[in-house]
């Protein structure tokens, strides 16, 4: 017998959540920040394959993770933020990402929106959600939407009779269950005369008629709370409308900035595999007969498959370091050539990572044998995460527009998939 998901619907018909009782921290530099995370990290690795067994979904780890002030190192120095670096955003991500897949993913969407605040948000919505943020609050996202061959969206957000009014329904909504605003992408209807035009619109989620469903059933990434947002006849305050696509009209980082976090994602469930290879191939792996060794760490072509993915994974850190600094380039001088360059390069660290997160998550259970399957070691689940994760965007796409660089200095699309 089946059971219908649970519906996460709203519990305060007026406000967003409310902030947590103590004002996170802001960071003193990039560093501490990042020995935070590592800290976070290290005591919620031990749950993971509990959390991914029993779908378990991390609410108290969420609370702690916000709590720190780690989802707001992104908010400028002029409002009183870190204003952290591209590189250090990635390092962030990749080391919760190392520890439980899952936990590295859900802030994805809550940095990509404040960057495309940062880029279209008008100084006033700036100033307030900037102040959210630095206040615990989190953002989700309601971005995609399924049952269609296209990539258009079909939510719409018209004139009411008392103002904007949003409908639709989005899935792949990754955080927008742990959010206390659910930043939507939307068609919005300004005259029926015109085309309609590509906003962002943020939602509180208590807001009525917000209903967040429980239904993501993919076999990996499995706790981001990754299911369904239903809109239906939600009232939109004007201060909630960020523009959307005429911040791609322009050069801007939101691509490269939403990708760098991707690749930082694939990055460190690939370094969670191997930091998870190496001990049980020295305890409890077993060296092939041929190999003419006694233990496994000896076996000649064994050391030869974990250098390559030693090899794979730090030129993939690498290339992530450079693109960072791409990035930052072009958030100071957002130009066509200076955002091409840096959407180019994260493509490249983007399909390392891709290959050398894949490669680490094989290697974790062929080096591992039989009993590397075992129920108990859960080590299924960086193969599980990285194989679902990776399938986000198209990787091939991404070597078919470094290749068109490269050979014809044809600019990458700008479109936030790349």
């Amino acid at each position: 017998m089946t059971t219908s998901p649970p519906v996460i619907a709203a519990a305060n018909p007026v406000a967003p959540a409310p902030a947590p009782r103590q004002r996170p921290p802001v960071f003193a530099s990039e560093q501490a920040a990042l020995q935070q995370a590592q800290q976070l990290a290290d005591a919620w690795a031990g749950d993971a394959v509990l959390r991914d067994r029993e779908r378990r979904l991390p609410w108290a780890e969420i609370e702690a993770y916000s709590d720190s002030g780690l989802w707001a190192i992104t908010v400028p120095r002029a409002y009183g933020g870190l204003q952290a670096s591209a590189w250090t955003v990635a390092q962030l991500i990749a080391t919760v990402a190392a520890a439980d897949g899952s936990l590295g993913h859900i802030p994805q969407n809550h940095f990509y929106a404040l960057e495309v605040l940062r880029v279209g948000g008008s100084e006033a919505q700036q100033r307030f959600f900037y102040e959210r943020v630095q206040a615990g609050e989190r953002f989700g996202n309601a971005l995609s939407e399924i049952g269609h061959r296209d990539y258009r969206r079909r939510s719409r957000l018209e004139r009411g009779a008392s103002g904007w009014v949003l409908n639709g329904r989005k899935f792949y909504c990754t955080g927008a269950i742990f959010a206390h605003w659910i930043p939507v992408q939307t068609m919005q209807v300004i005259d029926e005369a015109q085309e309609p035009v590509s906003v962002m619109v943020f939602v509180p989620r208590t807001a009525p008629g917000v209903t967040v469903i429980d239904d993501w059933d993919g076999m990996g990434q499995r706790v981001t709370g990754s299911g369904s947002v239903l809109l239906e006849n939600v009232a939109i305050d004007e201060a909630w409308i960020v523009p959307f696509q005429s911040s791609f009209d322009s050069p801007s980082t939101i691509g490269p900035f939403a990708q760098i976090i991707h690749a930082a994602i694939d990055l460190g469930i690939g370094e969670g595999a191997l930091r998870a290879t190496l001990p049980f191939v020295r305890s409890q792996s077993r060296a092939w007969v041929d190999a003419g060794v006694v233990q496994a760490s000896d076996d000649p072509l064994t050391l030869q498959a974990l250098g390559n993915v030693e090899l794979r994974l730090h030129a993939a850190r690498a290339l992530l370091r450079r693109s960072g600094s791409l990035v930052d380039a072009a958030q100071q001088e957002p130009t066509a050539h200076t955002v091409a360059a840096a959407s180019v390069a994260v493509a490249q660290a983007r399909a390392l990572a891709h290959s050398a997160g894949l490669l680490a998550a094989n290697k974790l259970l062929e080096l591992g044998g039989t009993s590397a399957t075992f129920a108990e070691h859960g080590f299924d689940s960086y193969w599980r995460n990285v194989r679902t994760h990776t399938l986000h965007d198209p990787v091939r796409w991404k070597y078919h527009a470094i290749g068109n660089y490269a050979l014809s200095g044809v600019l990458p699309p700008r479109h936030g998939a790349l």
